[in-house]
Formats: structure tokens, C-alpha cells, sequence
């Protein structure tokens, strides 16, 4: 009997990408590979990297040289970088990076065992030349379903396969296994973007956007439900833009309820909303659908009109502030969050107190504010009125200062809210935490329950309402009704 060959997958940046480590791990234990979480134990260690921003780049190549640091004293005999800072640079990374014993692309996912096998083996798999993905896919977004690109997420799996590893509710679901217990899991709604937001290169590797089928996001739903998943979080590069390209930019707003109906799911949440192609009947859905979090992920970047028409994208202030009120007439609880670039080549002083006087008035509770730095490859890397970057450092200390300030007084104002908590650890120096509607995995704070009483049981996986109490920031104290024990609820393990 051959020996089992075993593999860790490491995985950094954003939900997508941990959607598309649980495909890569669904593909390798659909052809007999051992999945271990330690990458010490493994005989491969697959970096899932990011390649957004060079924060993120830096993490990546220091996670792909520490696993190379294992081949010394481990298991390990090979380390293979995947995702988007592979797909991204392709040859040029294989060439800077020679501790990396093989850098592969979307288009190797298909083929993950085989090339791994290969490499373990001595072999040598050449790199691709990175290319444009956007001009992979037509133009017209109605051409492109069923184009033969490669698109992480979207393939088809076979019939025969080991338990664990979906689809076992549907034949179009993709291959996925489980990398964790977390009751929170991401599907992914679709790929790509058409946006051409100055300052962004993610198009340029992952392509032109495309929607995945109603019934298959339904059927990995399903399947995660089945695994003891509570809460699914819709992830792509755009969420507003799903469906266009099968024939009705509506579809979300008629998936959503059949998404809320499937057994045992008990939240979904939709993250990455453009602002700009914010519909009524989206918003509506949104804040009216029983187990759709009244949550609005939307990407603003800015209020000064200037700015925005810099970075190709649309709206300012005023626009954006009624657009929250309107959220909010429906849903006074509503949680917003958005991301901020400050520095942008040709900001002045005025577009400056322009977006304070935005995040002011808005009442986010969660910002997330970067620094602008030059993304090769992007329209904005070829301004010429940049800022120095002391002047950009000095902007990103003062507003992430104010926007600390801020979401921590909107925090304030949830004090006698009632909020549905859902568990996600409960442990001796913490107790049970969890979070609540308003609030995404990672990105928007916690709830920390407390029990004076000590008459509650609480488990992971559980959805408990409490009433706030007290803040720490942006992490809410919430007790959970007097005298109300709290089962434990029946879970599946997941990923056995």
C-alpha cells in the first residue's frame, strides 16, 4: 500500500481566499491525501496567499520562507505557494523566491494533486507568465457562464467522494472540505470584478466578474448547514453586481430568502456592497428578510467628490449620508462598516475634513483606514501629484485616531440594545463570545456575554439574545435574559 502522503494548507488574506483553501482541500482529499493542520506534519505546506496590498505580500513571503524553515527539521519536504500573489506573479515570484518549490496559478487548482505529487517527487512544475484574466472572459457579461476559465470556486465535482468533502447536497457544488469547526463559514457568490477603481490591481488577477448559479450557492449552503454551520457570510469582489451576467441584476434580492429558509442556517450576512449600485429592493431584502443580517459591508473609500472621481468611482458626502439614513428608516440597528483610503494622489486638506466630516455624521461601526501607497500595474501608480509619504502617514495616524473615536461612541449607543449573539468560543478566561448582527467575523469587534445569574448553559454554535450592557471600544457586554437557561445545541463536527 502506498504512502500516505499528507499536506497543511496555510492561508492569508481575505474570506475568498479561505474558500478557496477549502477547495484545494476538498481536491486533495477527494484523491487520498491526509489534511493535517500543523504544517510541521505535513509533507507539503500550500501557502494561500494574498497579493492586494504590500502588507499583505510581505505576510505571504514570510509565511512561504517560515514553512521553508520546516523542511529543516520536519516533515516537511516541499512548500507551494497558491493564490493571489502566485496567480499575480507567476514566474517572477518563482524567480525572487527560490524556497518556494513550485508557485501555482487558478488554472493549476483542477490539477492540485497531480502537481503536488509531481513536485514532491523531485519534478518541476514551470510557472505561468502572468496575464490579464479579465481578457480571458468576452466583454459581454451574459457570455461569459460556462467560458473554460478557470474561476476558484466554480467548478463542478465528481459523483464518488469521501466522506466530508462536499457535494453531498448537490450535484453542481463545488469540491470543499472544512478546515475548521467555526459555526461561521463564507460561500462564495462569484468572482472577478468589472469595476476599474484607479487604485485596485485585483481585477487584473482575478478577472472579469462572473456569478455563480443560484442552485449551486443553494447547494453548498446546504452542505454547510449540514456540517453544523450557523451563519454564512456571501463573499465575492463585488456582491451588488450578482447576476448581471445571468440575465437579472436582481437575482440576489430572490436568493437571499431561499438562503434564510435552509435547515439549520440560522444567519446570512452579505459583505462587499458598492454604494454606488445600492438598489431599494437590495436594501429592502436586506433589512426586511428574517435571518438576513441588517449588515452593509459597503465600500465608500472616500466622500470627497474629487477624490472619488480620482479613484473612478462615484458618489460624495451627502449622497452617502442619505443612503445610511435610508438603511437605517428601515433598520434603525443596521450595521455599516467600510474601508478608507487617506493620501490619495491630489487629496488636499479640504477633501480631507470632507471625509471627517462624513465619518462624523455617519455613525459606522467599523472603519478600516489605509495609508495610499502605489499599486504597480494601477491607473492611480502613474498620477503625478502624489503626497509625500510623511504627509500620508501623519493623515492615516489623525483619521485612524478619529475613526477609533468614532466607532467606539457608535458602540456606546447600542448600550439597552437587544442583540441575537451567535457563539463562537466559550472558554474559562473569556466565557462565552460571539457576535451579533452588526458586527462580521474578524473585522467589527465581539459581544462578551455575561451571566450574573450563572443559571445559562452556552455552547458554540448557539444563538442567544442578550441585552447590551456596557462597551469596550468596539466589543459589546451583553447579559442574556434572567433565569432563561440556554440548551446546548445538537453539531455536527466538522470537517469528519
Amino acid at each position: 500500500m502506498p504512502e500516505r502522503r499528507t499536506v497543511a494548507l496555510v492561508t492569508l488574506g481575505c474570506a475568498r481566499n479561505e474558500v478557496d483553501s477549502e477547495e484545494l482541500a476538498g481536491r486533495l482529499a477527494a484523491d487520498g491525501w491526509e489534511l493535517v493542520e500543523d504544517a510541521a506534519d505535513a509533507d507539503v505546506a500550500v501557502v494561500n496567499t494574498c497579493g492586494f496590498v504590500e502588507a499583505a505580500k510581505k505576510d505571504s513571503v514570510d509565511a512561504l520562507l517560515e514553512a521553508n524553515d520546516l523542511k529543516d527539521h520536519g516533515r516537511t519536504k516541499a512548500v507551494v505557494a497558491v493564490g493571489c500573489m502566485a496567480e499575480r506573479y507567476g514566474k517572477e515570484l518563482a524567480e525572487a523566491l527560490p524556497e518556494a518549490d513550485g508557485v501555482l496559478g487558478f488554472d493549476d487548482y483542477a490539477d492540485i494533486s497531480e502537481r503536488l505529487r509531481t513536485i514532491l517527487a523531485g519534478g518541476a512544475h514551470v510557472p505561468h507568465a502572468p496575464r490579464d484574466r479579465r481578457k480571458l472572459l468576452p466583454i459581454s457579461p451574459v457570455e461569459r457562464q460556462g467560458a473554460a476559465v478557470a474561476l476558484p470556486g466554480h467548478g463542478e465535482a465528481p459523483a464518488d467522494l469521501p466522506e466530508g468533502v462536499a457535494p453531498a447536497s448537490g450535484p453542481r457544488a463545488p469540491l470543499r472540505r472544512r478546515l475548521g469547526s467555526s459555526p461561521v463559514a463564507s460561500v462564495k457568490l462569484a468572482s472577478g470584478c468589472d469595476r476599474r477603481c484607479s487604485f485596485c490591481a485585483i481585477p487584473s488577477f482575478r478577472g472579469a466578474f462572473v456569478s455563480r448559479r443560484p442552485s449551486d450557492v443553494l447547494a453548498e449552503t446546504r452542505w454547510l448547514a449540514e456540517q453544523g454551520v450557523k451563519e454564512i457570510m456571501l463573499v465575492s469582489e463585488n456582491n451588488t453586481s450578482y447576476g448581471k451576467d445571468l440575465g437579472d441584476i436582481r437575482l440576489l434580492e430572490a436568493l437571499l430568502p431561499e438562503l434564510a429558509a435552509v435547515d439549520g442556517i440560522e444567519r446570512i450576512r452579505v459583505s462587499y456592497l458598492q454604494p454606488a449600485e445600492m438598489r431599494p429592493g437590495l436594501i429592502d431584502v436586506l433589512t426586511g428578510t428574517e435571518k438576513v443580517a441588517p449588515y452593509f459591508d459597503l465600500s465608500f473609500q472616500h466622500s470627497a467628490p474629487g477624490v472619488l472621481r480620482a479613484m473612478r468611482r462615484f458618489g460624495d458626502t451627502d449622497r452617502f449620508l442619505e443612503l445610511l439614513e435610508t438603511i437605517r428608516g428601515k433598520a434603525p440597528q443596521a450595521g455599516v462598516r467600510s474601508n478608507f483610503i487617506v493620501g490619495f494622489p491630489g487629496e488636499s486638506e479640504a477633501d480631507l475634513a470632507e471625509l471627517e466630516r462624513f465619518l462624523t455624521e455617519a455613525r459606522l461601526d467599523a472603519i478600516g483606514v489605509f495609508g495610499y501607497s502605489d499599486e504597480e500595474g494601477t491607473e492611480a501608480a502613474t498620477y503625478e501629484n502624489k503626497i509625500d509619504p510623511e504627509v500620508v502617514a501623519e493623515r492615516l495616524a489623525h483619521i485612524s485616531r478619529l475613526a477609533e473615536e468614532l466607532t467606539a461612541q457608535r458602540a456606546e449607543e447600542r448600550i439597552g440594545e437587544t442583540v441575537r449573539v451567535l457563539i463562537e468560543s466559550v472558554d474559562e478566561e473569556d466565557g462565552p463570545v460571539g457576535r451579533g448582527a452588526h458586527q462580521a467575523p474578524e473585522t467589527d469587534g465581539q459581544v462578551f456575554l455575561t451571566d450574573p445569574t450563572g443559571s445559562s448553559e452556552f455552547s458554540v454554535g448557539q444563538m442567544v439574545e442578550a441585552k447590551v450592557v456596557a462597551t469596550e471600544g468596539v466589543d459589546l457586554i451583553a447579559e442574556p435574559p434572567p433565569d432563561v437557561v440556554w440548551g446546548c445545541p445538537e453539531s455536527k463536527e466538522a470537517g469528519t
